[in-house]
């Protein structure tokens, strides 16, 4: 549902995350020493938190499956934090990042370098991912964060029959039907229970 950032200035952040990923609503900002946090490495700070939420939520093929989502920035105030992801390679081994499901790639590239973020990754039309393809790419927030961004293409419903569903082919807006979304299931991996 949603995630957590480190930024070095909250306002840049904001504006980033409000006018190119549409987070317009500003549910909480506080500044304080935050007892749960106090557990973990320089927690014993003073943090500002802002979290942020869309006004209107975005519909799409997968939104019955992921639902609304918020994001939480969180600005150290009284020392510099280092990067951890500096002089790291995009797709180093552990590299966590964002990925949001996106319907008009090529609309979204235009609005991103418009506003100052261009791609730093784009596949540039669909990528086979085996099972599945689409279309990805990347920005980078005022930080250096990589936000994925995922056109998918394609799909398997039931891969031992050829089901797949060409999602170039459908209302880009309209949910899949739940009962599609339960088949999706069947490829979650299983553990082991030896």
């Amino acid at each position: 549902m949603g995630v957590i950032i480190g930024v070095s200035n909250m306002e840049t952040s904001i504006k980033f995350y409000k006018d190119f990923l549409g987070f317009d609503t500003i549910v909480l900002d506080k500044t304080d020493v935050f007892d749960h946090f106090k557990i973990i490495s320089g927690g014993k700070n003073s943090f500002r938190r802002v979290l942020l939420r869309r006004s209107s939520e975005k519909g799409g093929g997968f939104s019955e499956l992921f639902g609304p989502c918020e994001i939480e920035l969180l600005q150290v105030m009284n020392r510099t934090p280092s990067k951890i992801y500096e002089n790291r390679l995009w797709g180093d081994l552990g590299y966590i990042h964002i990925c949001f499901d996106i319907h008009g790639m090529d609309s979204l590239r235009a609005d991103a370098k418009a506003l100052g973020y261009p791609f730093t990754v784009d596949s540039a039309d669909s990528f086979d991912m085996g099972d599945a393809a689409g279309h990805f790419s990347y920005v980078e927030d005022p930080d250096g964060t990589l936000i994925e961004f995922v056109e998918t293409h394609k799909v398997p419903v039931l891969k031992k029959l050829g089901v797949y569903i060409n999602l170039k082919k459908r209302n880009p807006l309209k949910p899949l039907p739940k009962w599609l979304v339960k088949m999706m299931r069947l490829h979650k991996m299983k553990k082991d229970l030896k």
